[in-house]
């Protein structure tokens, strides 16, 4: 908030390779901290830091000066469209190696639609997702345990007592609120039922504690996050701040809209956090780190 989001431009490689190389530190043997199989943090006496959460930052920033800098080339396959696909291929190369496939669809997702906003030709967004889904598809059913969770979505009750019970349990948690809730407070199934209660799954809580009522003023305030940072995005003349001010919006709100999803069993589990509620350090951090960034740009953006 301090600082003028401009002077971001002369740092966004920097940043994107500082990133980088802490995507690629943390894989080597004995660096990472290794939690349910996957090497996502970084342990720092009694801190945890997870650096995809800054590289999507660091990505965002670099994608929005990179577009403010060429706007021109946006719609150029090999000077536009190539270059910026080859730097995200990998990055999310290396954030799959952890392996954190809910990130990589995220980010994904972000780069894709801000480089749509910022004039690429459809027909390069449609070649691109034509290609990503056997891509996709391979990924998931080639991984154990991501396919585990595909076959789980589609049916949980197949294992009701294995694989199918954390979704069974957030079904639970969220019929069991009613309109109004069994009280702040007073969920059971945060009790050893529901796992991850207070992390992926913590839209359910709330559905258990607060209600119908309470899910609905949940979505409605990142609606109203979503409505005002495109508001931002568009008030400002700044390319650079009016695409870091849609892809920072975009990122936080997708997070919201995806974990929300999985606890609603609406889409299958992804390990990603309900931004400002969930609990968490690095995703915290640095969700704040971008509310700050559009406060910026809304103060001094022209």
């Amino acid at each position: 908030m301090g600082m003028d989001y401009r002077k971001l431009k002369i740092y966004s490689k920097p940043l994107l390779i500082f990133s980088t190389l802490l995507l690629i530190l943390i894989l080597m043997p004995g660096i990472s901290r290794e939690i349910g199989g996957a090497k996502r943090w970084f342990r720092f006496f009694s801190l945890n830091f997870q650096p995809s959460e800054f590289a999507q930052i660091a990505m965002i920033v670099y994608i929005a000066e990179f577009i403010s800098r060429k706007k021109t080339l946006t719609d150029d396959f090999w000077h536009g469209f190539i270059p910026v696909i080859a730097i995200l291929g990998f990055v999310v190369f290396l954030i799959l190696m952890q392996p954190d496939l809910g990130t990589v669809v995220a980010l994904s997702i972000v780069v894709i639609v801000m480089m749509y906003i910022s004039g690429l030709d459809l027909r390069y967004v449609f070649s691109l997702f034509l290609l990503a889904m056997p891509v996709l598809f391979i990924l998931i059913f080639s991984v154990p345990y991501r396919r585990i969770r595909m076959l789980t979505f589609l049916n949980p009750w197949a294992d009701p007592e294995g694989s199918g019970f954390q979704l069974i349990q957030s079904q639970i948690a969220l019929g069991s609120g009613g309109i109004f809730g069994v009280g702040l407070g007073m969920s059971k199934e945060k009790l050893l039922y529901l796992p991850a209660a207070h992390t992926d799954f913590i839209f359910s809580i709330i559905g258990e504690e607060l209600g119908f009522l309470g899910v609905i003023a949940t979505i409605t305030l990142f609606f109203l996050f979503l409505y005002y940072g495109f508001k931002i995005a568009y008030s400002v003349k700044d390319s650079f701040g009016h695409y870091l001010s849609f892809g920072l919006v975009l990122l936080i709100t997708l997070k919201a809209l995806i974990n929300m999803g999985v606890s609603c069993a609406l889409l299958p589990t992804k390990g990603l956090p309900l931004p400002f509620i969930s609990y968490g350090g690095s995703s915290l951090i640095f969700d704040m780190i971008s509310v700050a960034l559009l406060l910026n740009i809304a103060k001094s953006g022209d």
